[in-house]
C-alpha cells in the first residue's frame, strides 16, 4: 500500500477523514468497503435510473454522498449529492444527462483507490513475506476473495476432490504464492478483483512480473463485469473470468477448465 500523501497529493481530503478515523491504519481497514460499496452503488444507480424508481435512486445515492465524505473523496460526495437533490425534486431529465459524470467520478476513485492500495508508487515493487504463510504439501488450489462466504462456498464444492488454499487479499495471496514457488503445489488459483491491501490487479501483476502466471493458471471470479475490467483482466495470461454470482456447474466448469491449462504434456515440457 502506498503512503497516505498520496491520496493527498490526488486532492482527497485525508485530513478530514483522520479526523474521523483516527489514524490512517483504520482508514485503510476500511477503505476496501468503500471501494467494494461504490462499485456495487453505481450499478445499483443505473439500475434505479433505468426504472425511473426515484426513491430508491434518492437513498442509494445519499449512501454513496455520504460515504465519501467519509473518506474524503469530496468530488464524488459533490456529484453524488447533486443526484441526490435532483432526484427528490424528482427531476429525471437531469438524472438521465448527468448520470455519465457520476460514472465517470466513480471510475476514477476506483481506480485511485486500487492504485493506493496496489502499493507501486514510483515503480515500489511489492515485497513478499513468507514467514507466516501457510506452506502446502500437496496439489491444493488457492482461493483468494476477501468475502468469507465465497472462500466457504468453494471450499464446500470442491472438499472431496481438491486440497483448498485460502487467501483473504492480495498480499496475503502473494506470500502464499513466494512461499510455495519451489514447490509446485498450487495448480490454480480463483482470484477475486475488489480486495483491500493489494487487489486481484496486483496479484497478477506480481505474478507477471516474476513469470508465476506460467506456472499457476489463473481464473478471475468478479462482480465487476464491465467490458473495461474484462478487457483489462485479459491482458494478462488467465484461463477464464467468471462472474459472481455464480452456482456450483459453473465455477466447477472454471475450476476444470482452470486445472487443465496445463496439460500432462506441457508440465512433462
Amino acid at each position: 500500500m502506498k503512503s497516505i500523501s498520496f491520496l493527498e497529493k490526488k486532492g482527497v481530503d485525508i485530513k478530514t477523514s483522520m479526523e474521523l478515523f483516527g489514524d490512517v491504519s483504520k482508514y485503510n481497514d476500511k477503505l476496501g468497503e468503500f471501494l467494494v460499496g461504490i462499485h456495487t452503488k453505481i450499478k445499483q444507480l443505473i439500475v434505479f435510473m433505468q426504472k425511473q424508481d426515484l426513491q430508491n435512486y434518492n437513498s442509494c445515492v445519499r449512501s454513496m454522498k455520504n460515504d465519501a465524505k467519509y473518506f474524503g473523496f469530496n468530488s464524488l460526495a459533490e456529484k453524488a449529492e447533486n443526484h441526490e437533490e435532483r432526484s427528490e425534486a424528482g427531476d429525471l431529465y437531469y438524472i438521465s444527462e448527468n448520470i455519465n459524470d457520476l460514472i465517470k467520478e466513480t471510475n476514477d476513485s476506483i481506480v485511485l483507490i486500487q492504485e493506493y492500495m496496489n502499493g507501486n508508487e514510483k515503480g515500489e515493487e511489492i515485497t513478499p513475506t513468507t514467514e507466516s504463510a501457510e506452506v502446502y504439501s500437496s496439489d491444493t488450489i488457492l482461493v483468494v476473495d476477501d468475502s468469507n462466504i465465497i472462500r466457504n462456498f468453494v471450499k464446500r464444492i470442491f472438499k472431496d476432490k481438491y486440497e483448498i488454499g485460502t487467501a483473504k487479499d492480495g498480499e496475503e495471496a502473494i506470500n502464499i504464492i513466494e512461499a510455495n514457488k519451489d514447490n509446485g503445489t498450487i495448480k490454480a488459483m480463483l482470484l477475486d478483483l475488489s480486495m483491500p491491501k493489494v487487489d486481484g490487479f496486483g496479484v497478477l501483476e506480481f505474478m507477471r512480473k516474476n513469470g508465476y502466471l506460467e506456472e499457476i493458471p489463473v481464473s478471475i471470479i468478479s462482480g465487476d463485469s464491465s467490458k473495461e475490467t474484462i478487457d483489462r483482466a485479459f491482458t494478462y495470461n488467465i484461463v477464464d473470468m467468471l462472474s459472481k454470482p455464480f452456482n456450483d456447474s459453473s465455477i466447477t466448469l472454471v475450476v476444470e477448465k482452470t486445472i487443465m491449462r496445463k496439460s500432462p504434456e506441457d508440465a512433462e515440457e
